[in-house]
């Protein structure tokens, strides 16, 4: 990827790559969903998300409902031992597991006293920035006319954004409320236009 560049190394991560890249899915009616969407070929747009999420969104009832039927979820040991407590205990370990939002990686430290010392972490909206910066990149080129910002403008921004499920403060608001400050520049630095949209929804135009 860093051989790539950074303009075409990027990647993305999270249900529109996991429902495209799996083989099946276990659960009946999601795979059926999943063979719909997948049936005319690689879908690559942003908005193309939403549908991905609500494809595991509909396995993840699936799968509930089989195990509220039996007694897996209310039987044997509740809690695991630690990794290593047999053989002494580990200071240092890290984890990847595939979130709903995308691949999520930790790792971690510990000193003596149990207290962690280091923690570098590689989240899903980290993974996808490049990728939300593109999704801005293209809505610019296509309704931004080089002078103004527009109320509309920012919408489709946010718009953007969301597809991607980010776990910003930006992902706790409601739509439309979502707290955006754009700012229109030069290629020598000026500001030709800046405007806010607070967490109430009221847009500002602000002096460049």
């Amino acid at each position: 990827l860093r051989q790539l560049g950074r303009a075409e190394g990027w990647y993305r991560v999270g249900p529109l790559a996991r429902v495209q890249v799996c083989d099946f899915i276990e659960t009946p009616r999601a795979e059926a969903r999943r063979q719909a969407f997948v049936a005319g070929g690689m879908v690559h747009g942003s908005l193309a998300y939403h549908a991905a999420r609500m494809i595991e969104m509909l396995h993840a009832a699936e799968v509930i409902g089989e195990l509220l039927a039996g007694d897996a979820v209310v039987s044997g040991e509740r809690v695991a031992p630690l990794p290593g407590a047999v053989r002494g205990r580990r200071r240092e370990g890290v984890g990847i597991i595939e979130a709903p939002r995308g691949t999520l990686i930790h790792h971690y430290a510990i000193g003596d006293d149990d207290l962690i010392t280091e923690c570098d972490l590689i989240v899903s909206t980290t993974h996808n920035n490049e990728a939300m910066n593109e999704a801005v990149r293209v809505v610019a080129r296509q309704s931004l006319d080089g002078q103004e910002i527009t109320e509309a403008l920012l919408s489709r921004v946010e718009t953007a954004v969301r597809a991607y499920d980010p776990c910003l403060s930006c992902a706790t608001h409601a739509l439309g409320r979502m707290p955006l400050e754009l700012t229109l520049q030069q290629a020598d630095g000026a500001v030709l236009d800046r405007v806010l949209r607070d967490a109430d929804g009221r847009f500002e135009r602000c002096a460049p």
